[in-house]
């Protein structure tokens, strides 16, 4: 057994893609979180919670996209 992980590439959820990836912010900590923006549900899936920049780009090579230049949109 090896004490380093090996880092698997998850696929994307079905319905969504690299332009659905949003930032959600909780309205009582502030807390920010990282997911796929469903616009039916009008809510974030897969999410996953941020505390650095780390954070977001773990969240795209987890899926094995590349990260942009800036940071996602963030949900109002």
């Amino acid at each position: 057994m090896s004490i380093f992980r090996k880092h698997t590439t998850l696929p994307v959820p079905e319905p969504y893609s690299a332009d659905d990836i949003m930032l959600g912010r909780s309205a009582c900590t502030g807390e920010r979180t990282i997911g796929f923006y469903d616009k039916n549900a009008k809510r974030l899936m897969h999410e996953e919670l941020v505390l650095s920049g780390k954070d977001i780009s773990g969240f795209y090579k987890k899926y094995g996209l590349t990260p942009p230049n800036e940071e996602p949109k963030e949900i109002i």
